[in-house]
């Protein structure tokens, strides 16, 4: 078939398409970027794989990088744009069931199609905007069907990553997995444990952010792939409460409040261990704290003015979303509110600091210092001081008086 309107990034990268052909070789778009062209979604990364070998590809090119060169990658900076240009390949045994144990260089676009993942990411789309369908997977996109290229057992077998991959694309794209497909995965969910624990993370992540994070979820209970990944084994029962509590129509907003979500449900107590073993970083840790943290406090009382500078209003909105979408009784105005009545956000933005309190009363640095600064603090942010100069130094004045 022929792709009637060419997406502007493909149209932008057709000069670097014709450039390796001029030089005698084939090159086309391939992998996702193909896909979601047929499905009319945004495009990301343009990828590029043609039968020339990265020698040859650099000669063609005056800008290049070697960014993954034993693969076959280079790395081609053109009218502005980068782009991955890679060269067929076939993958021999892989090792760790994650990398191959060496890729060799073809010439042919169907050897080299057929080492990927799913059908609908196997097309391949040429200068004059022909789609190249060596699987069937223009069937499997019009049936809305994840199907695994060739042997699905030798697949998952290969890279046990394709199985996050696979329940991620259901979460994405709403499709359902072909059953010798689902049933390869649920046979070899066990092999998730040989697989780093950021790259499960990476796909996880985007799966609770996808529409159809439910389906993805759905997928990963009746494939039972959450016992082999980091704390989440028998949770099946949490995961079922989980999707019963929250409506059909929610969606997460941030990758904090979707994580926030699952250890609130599964019940998670020491939340930094979980985060750690997920390899997360310690700005994420913090974060997704804090939320359920919020969380905690909502169960008991209000949100007032020093929760609002505390946390920030944007955190404390994540928290009232998921409430609502509990039914829980939430507040949105009265956040709003509070934040909009802050004479500070930051105590950074208090006009005097603590080198001048030193000059003006000979204070010394030290614990004492410390709570006159954040006496000054809470002041300002409760209403009761007005972060202005001489307001600040009057009222240290009278803290200084009554302590003598």
């Amino acid at each position: 078939m022929r792709l009637k309107d060419l997406p502007s990034e493909f149209q932008e990268a057709l000069p670097v398409l014709e450039k390796i052909k001029a030089a005698g070789f084939e090159a086309y778009f391939v992998g996702g970027s193909v896909r979601d062209a047929l499905l009319g979604q945004p495009i990301h990364d343009v990828d590029i794989a043609s039968s020339s070998y990265p020698a040859e590809t650099k000669k063609i090119f005056p800008r290049t990088v070697d960014i993954g060169i034993e693969h076959g990658t280079v790395l081609v900076l053109e009218n502005g744009h980068e782009y991955e240009i890679t060269t067929f390949r076939t993958e021999d045994v892989y090792v760790d069931y994650r990398r191959p144990s060496q890729v060799s260089f073809v010439r042919s676009l169907e050897e080299d199609l057929k080492r990927r993942d799913f059908t609908i990411n196997a097309f391949a789309l040429n200068e004059r905007s022909q789609v190249i369908d060596k699987f069937n997977g223009l069937a499997d996109l019009g049936q809305k069907r994840l199907r695994a290229v060739g042997n699905a057992a030798e697949r998952f077998n290969e890279d046990a990553l394709r199985i996050m991959r696979g329940l991620r694309f259901t979460a994405s794209l709403d499709f359902d997995i072909e059953e010798e497909t689902f049933t390869a995965m649920k046979e070899h969910a066990p092999l998730l444990e040989k697989i780093s624990v950021e790259r499960s993370f990476i796909e996880f992540d985007k799966l609770l952010l996808a529409p159809y994070w439910r389906k993805g979820i759905d997928y990963l209970i009746v494939s039972q792939a959450y016992d082999y990944l980091p704390f989440l084994q028998d949770s099946a029962d949490k995961w079922q409460k989980l999707l019963k509590d929250l409506p059909e129509d929610f969606t997460f907003t941030s990758s904090e409040q979707a994580w926030a979500s699952v250890l609130l449900y599964l019940d998670i107590k020491n939340i930094k261990s979980f985060l750690k073993s997920w390899k997360t970083s310690n700005d994420f840790q913090k974060t997704v704290e804090k939320l359920l943290a919020i969380y905690r406090l909502r169960q008991e009382r209000q949100i007032e003015k020093a929760d609002v500078y505390h946390y920030g209003a944007s955190l404390l909105m994540l928290v009232e979303e998921l409430r609502q979408a509990q039914g829980l009784v939430v507040d949105f105005e009265r956040i709003k509110e509070l934040d909009a009545a802050l004479t500070i956000h930051d105590k950074h933005e208090i006009v005097v600091r603590g080198g001048d309190l030193i000059v003006a009363f000979a204070l010394k640095p030290g614990p004492n210092l410390g709570k006159i600064l954040n006496q000054i603090e809470s002041f300002i942010v409760d209403g009761n001081l007005a972060n202005e100069r001489q307001a600040i130094l009057d009222f240290v004045r009278r803290e200084i008086k009554e302590n003598e």
